[in-house]
């Protein structure tokens, strides 16, 4: 292949991707607007009419801003790539550092910053104008600036020294070094795991035991019978950010907790969060984790044997606007323009995920109540405006779980 194939090529995947990424948003958008004047009849007496609307204008909103993200992001890799970027960024960094590695952690990160500050107004009028106006942030400007400069730090607390000993192998292991380098990445990835819920979450939030005595007592009872063993059940302070609820598993062997946010704690009572708690049992029950794990450390293997193919190829680099053959531009080229051409394949991977969902959702309905389940997601679609009539097309490419209509009526059956 020549480099003009491949830029032409390039840019028809990016050209086709946000077209179809903008053209999927339209569909969500005309599909809720059209059903906005009518709550589904499986919900009309749980869910009012008030309730739905907002949920229909809420998603709209987001949607629409959506699509600028998704141009702005198209614009900011047209500028890393053909526009120059990467290749500046490369001689910069080549000028400050003589090292090959150090050179290419300086370059990765200077993108990763610039990155950062080009899609900062992203995320502040998401946070500051979409959730706000329709009641979910409870954020500060001080508090998001401080999560900000939290990021950053654990990113390079922890991203720089990976970054480098990745560089390293790529230079120093031959042709296969991208044996070495997943390996190195898988064990990278199972101790971040194991350390996450005691190390890294505390610096963002602040967790307590569950403070409620009697809920405690249900859910170590639903544990034992699901045989399922955690080192804590926690509350997290989740309502200092959004009203948004939640509950998740974390960890890896003696640190695998429990966390509900505390905004969740106030939407349910207690038979329902006994329910949604057993839906996550569900998976793992059915080892959907183990099998979501084994599927990205397999696909990531396959990536990285993708990228040794093409390191060498200079069709590659200058395919994309860079001139300078390293072992940093390779990575970051690669990893920064395959969603360009993988973003078709999404369905497949919701496919899979709505199967999980399905199976957790009967492991849920065996242990505790379908029913308390249904009144749990009723609440939870209602109270985080969730919107119950999603265009199915938009949904396929979008939604790890099944619309609401559908998984309802699938818990009916099962109840």
């Amino acid at each position: 292949m020549t480099a003009h194939t491949f830029t032409i090529l390039f840019v028809f995947a990016l050209f086709a991707s946000v077209l179809l990424q903008l053209w999927l948003a339209l569909r969500q958008i005309n599909h809720v607007r059209r059903h906005r004047n009518a709550v589904p009849a499986e919900f009309a007496e749980r869910i009012t009419l008030e309730s739905h609307q907002r949920a229909a204008s809420y998603t709209i909103a987001k949607t629409r801003f959506g699509m600028i993200g998704t141009l702005v992001e198209a614009i900011i890799l047209l500028g890393f790539t053909l526009g120059g970027g990467i290749e500046w960024l490369t001689t910069l960094s080549t000028h400050w550092f003589s090292s090959p590695i150090l050179a290419g952690v300086s370059m990765i990160a200077l993108l990763a910053v610039i990155n950062t500050l080009l899609t900062l107004p992203i995320s502040w009028l998401s946070t500051f104008r979409i959730e706000a106006a329709y009641g979910f942030n409870q954020s500060t400007p001080a508090l998001w600036a401080a999560d900000l400069l939290k990021t950053a730090a654990v990113a390079a607390v922890i991203g720089v020294p990976l970054l480098g000993a990745v560089l390293w192998l790529m230079e120093r292991m031959g042709a296969n070094w991208w044996l070495y380098v997943w390996a190195t990445w898988l064990a990278f990835s199972l101790l971040l795991m194991w350390i996450f819920p005691t190390w890294i979450a505390p610096i963002f939030n602040k967790f307590e035991p569950l403070p409620d005595e009697g809920l405690r007592a249900r859910i170590e009872n639903l544990l034992q019978r699901c045989g399922f063993t955690a080192s804590g059940i926690f509350m997290m302070d989740g309502s200092k950010r959004s009203s948004h609820g939640n509950a998740y598993f974390t960890g890896l062997g003696k640190t695998k907790r429990i966390v509900f946010f505390d905004t969740l704690l106030k939407q349910l009572d207690g038979d329902e969060i006994e329910a949604v708690l057993a839906h996550e049992l569900g998976h793992f029950k059915h080892r959907h984790i183990v099998k979501r794990m084994a599927w990205t450390f397999a696909l990531m293997l396959g990536l990285l044997w993708l990228l040794g193919q093409l390191i060498h190829e200079s069709w590659f680099y200058q395919g994309l606007g860079v001139h300078t053959q390293t072992t940093a531009n390779a990575l970051t080229l690669f990893f920064m323009v395959m969603p360009v051409f993988t973003f078709l394949f999404g369905p497949v991977g919701s496919i899979l995920s709505r199967k999980h969902e399905y199976e957790a959702d009967a492991y849920a309905a065996s242990q505790s109540s379908a029913g308390d389940l249904i009144q749990a997601l009723v609440k939870l679609y209602r109270d985080n405006a969730a919107t119950l009539t999603p265009d199915p097309l938009h949904s396929m490419f979008y939604d790890s779980h099944p619309p609401a209509a559908l998984r309802i009526a699938a818990l009916q059956r099962l109840a």
